[in-house]
């Protein structure tokens, strides 16, 4: 498996460390909810590989409402999901995963890193992760969405979904 971070390249199969924290993206829990995603399996594994490694695996109120927003907009993966099944799903991450809040100083992280990576319109949502991500001391982030959060690699470390060769 490979891991980015800004212009840096690990691999972690050399090194059998895991990173403490994970913080996990919205597009995980969805391709991991999605048995038609052709990313569904990929997602269960790391998902699976990360918790059995002893990684403490962190979402925010933030993805929560992300998921619920994805997986409420029919196509052709989501056709009609009750609600109560997205509901049950909702609370089932907020009880399975550590669930980072969102307050001032969150707040305060945003604006110095939009400063510091000029961002604006939707990047905001990823910024906020971000700003959310080290309120809470997490440095790494499990997303399929890289290019999304790339302009942040100075402050936190993207592992792919999908390795890299």
């Amino acid at each position: 498996m490979t891991l980015l971070s800004a212009e840096r390249i690990y691999t972690m199969t050399t090194s059998n460390a895991l990173p403490d924290l994970i913080w996990v993206d919205t597009c995980i829990l969805v391709y991991a909810n999605l048995k038609l995603s052709p990313f569904h399996q990929l997602a269960v594994e790391r998902l699976k590989s990360y918790d059995e490694g002893g990684c403490e695996l962190w979402i925010s109120r933030q993805t929560l409402r992300e998921y619920l927003s994805a997986m409420t907009k029919q196509n052709v993966l989501t056709a009609s999901i009750p609600l109560s099944s997205l509901i049950a799903d909702v609370r089932y991450f907020a009880s399975r995963f550590f669930v980072g809040e969102d307050g001032p100083q969150v707040t305060e992280n945003l604006l110095n890193l939009i400063v510091q990576s000029p961002t604006g319109g939707k990047q905001i949502h990823d910024a906020n992760i971000v700003a959310t991500m080290l309120e809470y001391g997490a440095r790494h982030l499990l997303t399929h969405n890289v290019k999304d959060f790339k302009r942040f690699s100075n402050v936190i470390t993207i592992i792919p979904l999908e390795t890299i060769n």
